[in-house]
């Protein structure tokens, strides 16, 4: 994080740790005001989610800036881009697609000079980048505010100069939203993108200047009733009366030239409603609100290659959010909801190699059981794992191809004293952490196995080692102290130095296609070697992601997970 700036002190250029510490900061503002941005939530959709989405797009920003930032020592123009990429890959809802338009925008100019007057441009360029990618702009949502914000920083000035008026005239034209738009008049309610967007400009102006911005008037957001001002209470949507749109949100990454998006949103906006397209270089996010998503679906395959497709049916959503109202007893969901003496309704048993996965998958809520090098659980404890989470329902993760036969004979034991025991044959801990990634132990059992199945079987799994003595492999013969880079449990690769032994492995596994690269790093790894490979997949596959968990003592040098 950059350095605390001292009173009456404000920086002069936007610098690549001044644009991390906005990105910090926005988060953190997105973060205190999202469940009250939630609540105002009417237009397009009153579904409530307008603050969550916008947080998590500045969630995946963010962490796109701080990958960069571990990787190198990255100046304004890489961490820009590297913010405007996060947001365009992590982008949910309408809002926060939108607010990756405006970052990507905002991106372009600052690659290209960091002062005030190069911010001022770069917010008009991000309102005009912002509008083009909506369908059918509307006036009264965030596009009105992005626009006033810039209009009021024209003519430039210091970064504190103007972040401080786009700032001023942002709440401004928040505050006449509902004046603008029917359906927030009826509510009561300001825009909720336009709110958050207020946020991220405070979040700014914070950062150069080092000063919160003053309140100024009413709190962005308020509901007026009658002239007054009453706060909207987090978690209580206002009512309103607009027309029922389409049925579900169709969210999803495409690959595609530029000449194939614009048939793309020619056919998309035949077909429903709130459309916004953004991105380019090759890479766009799609979000449409459609009655068949289906259809939505196969124009972006007309197009290009889609991924990360997301949908949402908005009436299952309100549903959810509903209370049940359903009479009888309750069960608890998983081991915490478990009152003392009851056995939990389901709960994850899962073999992990290493104290930091151990410590992720208990997180999660599952039982652990360590499996140390030469030393595999028995079936003796895997049962008694299988006792320890005391749940009527338990699904078991052996992550580990050996220890097939030893589970499914803990698994018999335990169905012999009543427990109903589903073992997933999990091959590798990276196949673990995608099948807890998707448990829900509110919905039936089989479905919820039937999910955690699928997400392990579509985790091609990878691993590095050190080979002990000299030996004959799949890829050839290995001397002792070679790298082995195994996929899928045979050798694939035979090399000197683990990071370019890494590399070929992912870009081997990565020749085949994925999502979502998945890293998991031991203690005794050489520090620089998770970054290094965060970078390689970020420069050579735009549309996969990373995570990087680290395993802690007593696991693999490094294992790989592609979905």
């Amino acid at each position: 994080m950059s350095r605390a700036l001292q009173p009456d002190e404000e920086l002069v250029e936007l610098d690549a740790e001044a644009v991390r510490t906005w990105c910090a900061r926005a988060l953190d503002a997105l973060g205190r005001e999202r469940e009250e941005i939630d609540a105002i939530n009417v237009y397009p959709v009153a579904d409530g989610d307008t603050g969550t989405n916008l947080y998590l797009t500045a969630e995946a920003a963010l962490q796109a800036v701080e990958a960069v930032s571990a990787a190198s020592a990255p100046d304004t123009a890489e961490t820009v881009r590297a913010m405007a990429h996060g947001a365009l890959l992590g982008a949910r809802g309408n809002s926060g697609t939108i607010l990756a338009q405006l970052l990507r925008g905002m991106a372009a100019v600052l690659a290209e000079g960091r002062d005030g007057d190069h911010l001022a441009r770069a917010l008009a360029e991000a309102a005009s980048a912002a509008r083009q990618a909506v369908a059918h702009p509307v006036e009264g949502t965030v596009l009105t505010v992005a626009a006033a914000a810039a209009a009021g920083c024209a003519g430039g000035g210091t970064l504190l100069e103007v972040a401080t008026r786009a700032h001023d005239a942002a709440r401004t034209a928040l505050e006449a939203t509902p004046g603008q738009l029917a359906v927030l008049g009826r509510a009561g309610v300001v825009d909720a993108g336009g709110r958050g967007l207020v946020a991220v400009l405070g979040a700014l102006v914070e950062t150069v200047g080092g000063r919160t911005p003053d309140p100024a008037g009413t709190a962005p957001g308020a509901v007026r009733v009658l002239g007054d001002v009453r706060a909207v209470p987090a978690g209580s949507p206002p009512t309103c009366d607009g027309e029922a749109g389409p049925a579900y949100e169709v969210i999803y990454l495409l690959e595609a030239e530029d000449a194939a998006v614009d048939r793309l949103r020619a056919r998309l906006d035949a077909l429903g409603d709130s459309l916004v397209v953004v991105g380019g270089d090759g890479l766009w996010n799609v979000h449409v609100h459609v009655d068949d998503a289906g259809a939505a679906v196969e124009a972006g395959v007309d197009a290009g290659r889609p991924h990360r497709i997301r949908i949402t049916h908005f009436g299952a959503d309100a549903a959810a959010a509903k209370p049940s109202g359903r009479s009888g007893r309750s069960e608890p969901s998983g081991p915490s909801g478990a009152g003392p003496g009851e056995r939990a309704r389901r709960a994850v048993v899962a073999v992990v190699p290493g104290e930091g996965l151990a410590g992720l998958c208990a997180e999660a809520g599952a039982t652990t059981v360590r499996s140390r090098p030469g030393e595999p659980p028995a079936d003796d404890e895997l049962l008694e794992a299988i006792r320890r989470a005391h749940a009527r329902e338990v699904v078991l993760l052996p992550n580990d191809t050996e220890l097939r036969r030893t589970a499914a004979a803990a698994a018999e034991r335990a169905r012999a004293e009543g427990i109903r025991v589903a073992l997933i044959p999990t091959r590798a801990a990276v196949q673990g952490i995608a099948a807890l990634a998707v448990h829900e132990p509110d919905r039936r059992f089989d479905e919820d196995v039937v999910a955690m199945t699928a997400a392990a079987g579509a985790t091609r799994y990878a691993e590095l080692a050190v080979a002990e003595r000299r030996s004959f492999t799949s890829a050839g013969v290995c001397q002792a102290g070679d790298v082995l880079g195994l996929i899928e449990g045979d050798v694939a690769v035979i090399g000197k130095d683990l990071t370019e032994t890494a590399r070929t492995v992912l870009d081997r596994m990565l020749s085949a296609g994925g999502e979502l690269v998945t890293l998991v790093v031991a203690d005794d790894t050489p520090p620089g070697l998770a970054p290094d490979l965060e970078g390689h997949v970020r420069r050579g596959y735009l549309a996969v992601d990373t995570t990087t968990y680290h395993a802690g003592a007593g696991a693999p040098p490094l294992l790989i997970g592609v979905e």
